[in-house]
């Protein structure tokens, strides 16, 4: 009985050969199916789109991609679009415009990412203003302040830090009100006024209501300022580099280098300088050599909101 089981287990005839054939395109086809399957999940994976977290910002911010709307804070409303770049950002503020018209138009055509400061009692603003916004600029208020010298003129709407608090705010409102659509202020002299703790306040309290900025002018940040800002909750930052103190093609490109090496220590740098001709024409050969030296421009804002405000 075993021998019989046996020799008809030996002598069963081999499974045919197109079913083994079959079997053999039903494995490949499996596997197939498979590759294709992780291929497709792959490229799901590469092509979505990335997040890169800024870990430089602690201001409580909006998305970068959010619309602007009217409860937004001024400074962030009309702050102009920044390249989302990982690299050291310089903003350049080109301030005291608007007097000179010929000298505006010129520096209106530069970048857009370089942002402009019309001094409050410049004329024909309304036509400037809006003509640097629509060439994509960011725009800053020079708003004229008490300097140190008694003979340098502030103007009929300047600060001074002995004014009755009413004259002052009502002042500062006329400043204010010149135009629209800006994103903070940035003194004109006023080495005196930023040494005086109440004046500074009084400023401090109008711009936190209408959500403005405040960029100190000065190379060293002013402690009343900066004090009164943190109270008071008002984005506040500094100058590190004063572009044309000495207006020599020489002394300007010194600076601008000087920028790029203090924005790779340090993240970022922002730069004041004026439209005179040895600027503009400094700005136009160094603007395009940024790609190459690993940094890039940006609107004041940007840098504002990368050190937190």
């Amino acid at each position: 009985m075993d021998e019989t089981i046996e020799k008809r287990d030996e002598t069963s005839p081999p499974v045919p050969r197109a079913r083994r054939r079959w079997r053999r395109w039903a494995l490949l086809a499996l596997v197939l199916l498979l590759a294709f399957g992780v291929w497709n999940e792959y490229q799901r994976r590469t092509n979505a789109p990335s997040v890169v977290a800024n870990s430089s910002m602690s201001a409580s911010l909006p998305p970068a991609d959010a619309a602007p709307t009217a409860d937004m804070p001024a400074w962030i409303r009309y702050a102009a679009p920044a390249v989302a770049i990982n690299r050291p950002r310089v903003a350049v503020v080109i301030d005291g415009l608007g007097v000179d018209h010929a000298a505006t138009a010129r520096a209106i055509a530069l970048p857009p990412a370089v942002t402009l400061s019309f001094v409050a009692y410049a004329s024909d603003l309304s036509d400037q203003t809006a003509s640097a916004r629509q060439a994509g600029h960011e725009l800053l208020l020079h708003v004229p302040m008490e300097p140190i010298s008694a003979a340098a003129a502030i103007g009929s709407y300047g600060l001074g830090r002995n004014m009755p608090r009413d004259e002052l705010v009502r002042r500062l409102r006329w400043d204010l009100a010149r135009f629209d659509s800006y994103v903070g202020v940035d003194n004109h002299m006023g080495t005196e006024f930023a040494q005086d703790t109440p004046a500074m306040r009084v400023v401090m309290d109008e711009l936190k209501r209408r959500g403005l900025l405040y960029l100190d002018a000065r190379a060293v940040p002013t402690e009343p300022v900066a004090v009164a800002a943190r109270d008071f909750g008002v984005p506040y930052v500094a100058r590190d580099i004063f572009l044309d103190g000495e207006q020599a093609a020489i002394a300007v490109d010194a600076r601008l280098a000087q920028l790029v090496n203090l924005a790779r220590e340090r993240g970022s740098a922002i730069a004041i300088g004026h439209a005179h001709d040895v600027t503009l024409a400094a700005l136009q050969r160094w603007l395009p050599t940024l790609s190459r030296q690993g940094v890039v421009l940006v609107p004041l804002t940007a840098v504002v909101k990368a050190r937190g405000g």
